[in-house]
This record gives structure tokens, sequence and C-alpha cells, in this order.
């Protein structure tokens, strides 16, 4: 059977994803898969994408301007999340690289983890449970565990866009008021599409060697002219009776919210956007929940204000530096629940995460933007018609 047109191209997946994506990928491309779950070296990255045209990359994956720079074949980059915080996307307009991401799909998924955080913190299940293990429940007392109802309380949602609204939307079930701020810049997501093909090649696997304070004037509101205040219905579509939230600015979330939920992108903006004046500031007892990114809070200030005990409590998907040290303090606070970065981690959403992210590929192979383009201004680079040569001996990558 004669091979595809587009047989020469080569793909570098940084991590196993889900079959059905990496077997539709391999109908176009020679696939290297790195067959590991820990991700690969840097010096290993850089010196596959020397050869690539395309890399499917985890948010784990650094591509500085220094690895872009590396890599004279590649045309995209599609990070299997919706953040692209691990990627220059300066570096990569500049050299025509599309950068293409997975927003949309993750978001209710993401939304029940956020809401699941909640519930463990402010019901103690977590500590619960290691409270049974270690032999601790002797008999029921009036005392044992006491938290705190996150029925009837009050919600503040900082970014007010997909997954903070799909948040808000579940703390209606739980007759939650809700408050919100949403970071500037804001933007609705899109829908993504699928692609079809045949004649799937083999896939090439590799094995590892080795087997804050915001800034001054700045705040946070709808992003629209207005004052604060201002009441808005959601909802999913075609959702009866979907509750309202209340625009606020920053300030007065903090001090009104029982349960505070981060669902803002990492950008300079947002960088340590809690710290220590804005811990400060919230209600005494309030318990937070991030499954953003670990650096929108600063992790030390945090740390001190649940040992203070003015936070109340802490749920946790990300870190500062992740995986998270042993060592680290918040592995000893018993009013900290703390998830490995499983926001999007559901059988469903990450088949569609893996969908999308080759989507994305065969977009840019096929001489378009990706559907979901994180640089849209990037001029793409001229695919070069020279088939590339093979890889060391501890790639087994063939063609379809």
């Amino acid at each position: 059977m004669p091979a595809p047109k587009s047989s020469h191209r080569r793909v570098f997946v940084t991590r196993p994803v889900a079959d059905a994506a990496l077997r539709r990928l391999a109908e176009t491309a020679r696939v290297d898969l790195w067959d590991d779950d820990a991700p690969p070296p840097h010096d290993e990255l850089v010196a596959h994408l020397r050869e690539c045209d395309a890399v499917l990359s985890m948010v784990s994956d650094r591509l500085d301007a220094g690895a872009i720079a590396a890599a004279p074949r590649l045309l995209a980059i599609s990070n299997l999340a919706v953040g692209v915080d691990n990627i220059d996307l300066t570096a990569a307009t500049r050299a025509g690289v599309a950068v293409g991401h997975t927003p949309g799909v993750l978001t209710e998924t993401t939304a029940d983890l956020a809401f699941a955080l909640m519930l463990a913190a402010a019901r103690r299940v977590a500590e619960g449970d290691r409270f049974v293990r270690a032999g601790r429940w002797r008999m029921w007392t009036p005392r044992l565990m006491l938290g705190r109802d996150v029925w009837g309380a009050t919600l503040g949602v900082i970014g007010w866009g997909k997954i903070g609204q799909a948040v808000a939307r579940r703390a209606g079930g739980f007759g939650m008021r809700v408050l919100y701020a949403a970071h500037p810049g804001a933007g609705a997501g899109t829908g993504a599409g699928f692609a079809a093909g045949a004649n799937p090649a083999p896939v090439a696997k590799t094995r590892r060697r080795d087997g804050g304070t915001l800034p001054s004037g700045r705040t946070l509101s709808s992003g629209r002219p207005g004052s604060s205040g201002e009441v808005t219905a959601f909802g999913a579509p075609a959702a009866r009776g979907a509750p309202s939230a209340e625009r606020v600015e920053l300030a007065r979330l903090l001090a009104e919210a029982d349960f505070i939920s981060l669902n803002v992108p990492l950008t300079p903006q947002t960088r340590q956007l809690i710290g220590r004046r804005e811990l400060a500031a919230m209600k005494r007892g309030a318990i937070l929940v991030n499954t953003a990114r670990g650096a929108v809070i600063d992790q030390a200030e945090m740390v001190e204000a649940l040992r203070s005990g003015h936070l109340g409590g802490a749920g946790l998907d990300v870190t500062a530096i992740e995986p998270i040290d042993a060592a680290d303090p918040l592995l000893k606070l018993p009013n900290v629940v703390i998830t490995p970065h499983i926001g999007s981690a559901s059988h469903a959403t990450r088949l569609r995460m893996a969908e999308l992210a080759v989507d994305n590929i065969l977009d840019v192979f096929a001489g378009h933007l990706p559907r979901h383009c994180a640089n849209p201004a990037v001029k793409l680079r001229v695919p070069r018609s020279k088939a590339p040569r093979a890889m060391g001996a501890k790639n087994k990558s063939a063609g379809p």
C-alpha cells in the first residue's frame, strides 16, 4: 500500500495518551511516543524536537525559547491542557510555530473536582479517612470532626470563564450565594471538532534511559464597564432556574466569601494573585480552593495563614512546584486536601483532550491554524520537504 503523501511527517508525543487518538495521528505521521508517565528530561525533549514537525506536549514539558530555536522542523506545538504557561508563546510566534491547546472539553470535569475539594476541605473528608485508617475511631461523639456547612454559604469565584461559571452552577444546588470577579482579558472558549482518517501506522515507543500581592491600582471585575453589584444569570444551555451571581470587586469578594474558588489562567497579571494582603483580607475561617495553577497563590504565605487558623482550610489540585516535595510544610497541615493535578482526569475527558490535541496538529499539517490556537498572530512556518533522518537507537520509529 502506498504511503500517504504526508508520511514524512514526524510527531513526538511526550507521554502516553488515549490509544484512539494516537492511532488517528499515526494515519498521517510517524509517531514517536515517550512511553513513560514521567516526563522526558529536558535534553531528551530538545533532542526529539530537532527531528520533529510537531510535538504533543504536557503542561510539565518546558518549551522555552531555547528549545524552540533548536527545532528547525517544528511546525506545531499542541499542549494537552487549557493553559500554555509552559510554552514561550513569543518565541513560538517569532519562529512561525503554531501553538494549540485544549479548552472547553475539560470544563465540567475540572469544576467537579473543584467542588469535590471544597466539600472535602469543609467536611474534613481526607482527615476523617486518615483518622479511621489509623485506628483512632473509638466511638461516635458530638464533637468529633466538626466541619463547615457548604449549604447556604457564600462562594466567591475568582475567574469568570467557563470553569468558574461551571463551579458556580454547582453551588446553585447547594443553595449558595455566589459572588464573582473575572480576571482581566477573560474570554469565552470555543468548541472542538474531530478529524477522520484511515490506515494507521505503528506507534514508536521511546523508553526512559533510567527505566502575591496585586500591583498598585489593579482590581478584578467583570471586564465590562459599570459599577460592582451587577447580578448575572448563568447556566448550562437549556438550564431552568439557573442560579444568579453578583459581580463584585475583589476586596468585597475576599471579605464576604466563606469559600473561594480560583479559576484563572497563569499570566504575569495573575502570578501570586493571592498573597499576604489578599489572604489577610479574607473572612477568618474561609476555605480556599485552587484548580488553576499553583503559582496563582503565594504558597509560603498560604501556609502561614493556614497555620494561624485565619485561613480555615484549602483544597488544592495544584501546587507551586509539581510534584510537591515530600518535605513541603503543606503536607503537615491537617486542614489541607491536596490532589496530584487531576482536574481533568476522567476517562472521557482525557480522551476528548487527546483527540483535540491531535486535531490541532492535523490542522497545521493541512496548512491551517490550530482550531484552538494560543498564538493566532503566528505566520505559519513553511514546512521542509526533506524527510527526517533516523533518530537514535532508543527510538523505534516506524512510518505509515
